[in-house]
């Protein structure tokens, strides 16, 4: 049965100084999940984020719906394709990961740690990003069709993959950091809850939910500031993601979390004045991006 290829754009911002013609100039970033693909160009010498793009993608249900629907997407897409991006990173959604201390990984037995967290099937192999900031590796799995495809996408240029976790925790790793105090970190996802715990430059935790009504969001953060010993009533919260600061989530949210406050973009990128229309808190996964090399 044929797969049916469904995306819709949600937002798009384009600099003024974005030119197609510079695109040997530019870096593409691209964070790809099972529900929706964000677009990112960066201007690497300026390190200045010149367009972004977020679209949904409401019909896929299997490896194969996504892959056929990126084919349509990059069909439909005026420049994605390109094949002479000075560079291209990209980021994958999925549960099947496990974060590894540098100190421990060893790169020979790699399966070994994402077994202990996952089972990747006979069409996935096992993939890994070490992380500077964090002193952590994330291993996790890809499908095989999935990786074919992007090096058919992109056969004369080299592509960094990495996991979108491994994003995520690199950057808020990056403004915890600049911090004196000890808060929990949220990103809510479509459909997912991202938390990180990090104390005095060290990652102390990470984990992603699945989200299937708010009281979940709610749950999950009460079990792990209870792991963690934090208080709900004074301890601090950070959060970002797909939420808006005057949406009835967030209003829910600060019934049961007094002290949660919305993070703030991450210093690697610039951002032109037509970017205001984004909230701050929005995206930080795909600007996260890149800062791997």
């Amino acid at each position: 049965m044929q797969s049916i290829a469904t995306f819709k754009l949600i937002k798009k911002i384009k600099d003024e100084r974005f030119e197609e013609d510079n695109i040997h100039d530019y870096t593409l970033l691209l964070n790809v999940g099972p529900r929706d693909v964000q677009v990112g160009v960066v201007d690497s010498n300026e390190n200045r984020l010149l367009y972004m793009e977020d679209y949904v993608l409401p019909s896929v249900s299997s490896s194969d719906d996504l892959i056929y629907t990126l084919e349509q997407l990059f069909d439909y897409h005026a420049f994605i394709r390109a094949g002479f991006w000075k560079q291209i990173k990209i980021a994958l959604k999925n549960q099947k990961l496990v974060q590894v201390p540098q100190a421990l990984f060893e790169e020979s037995v790699a399966p070994n740690y994402l077994n202990l967290n996952a089972q990747p099937s006979q069409s996935e192999e096992t993939y890994f990003v070490p992380m500077e900031k964090s002193e952590a590796v994330t291993v996790f799995a890809i499908q095989k069709e999935l990786k074919t495809w992007v090096e058919q996408k992109y056969p004369q240029k080299q592509f960094v993959l990495l996991h979108q976790s491994a994003a995520l925790i690199e950057g808020i790793m990056r403004i915890a950091e600049k911090r004196t105090d000890n808060p929990l970190y949220l990103y809510v996802d479509r459909f997912k809850l991202h938390i990180i715990s990090a104390n005095e430059g060290k990652l102390i935790y990470y984990n992603q939910f699945n989200i299937l009504s708010f009281q979940d969001y709610i749950r999950y953060i009460m079990l792990v500031m209870k792991t963690l010993n934090m208080d709900q009533k004074t301890s601090k919260v950070v959060m970002w993601g797909y939420i808006g600061k005057n949406s009835p989530h967030y209003h829910e949210f600060y019934k049961y979390i007094q002290n949660v406050t919305f993070g703030a973009r991450p210093d690697n990128l610039k951002f032109g004045y037509m970017f205001d229309e984004v909230q701050d808190h929005h995206f930080i996964d795909l600007y996260s991006v890149d800062l791997f090399q």
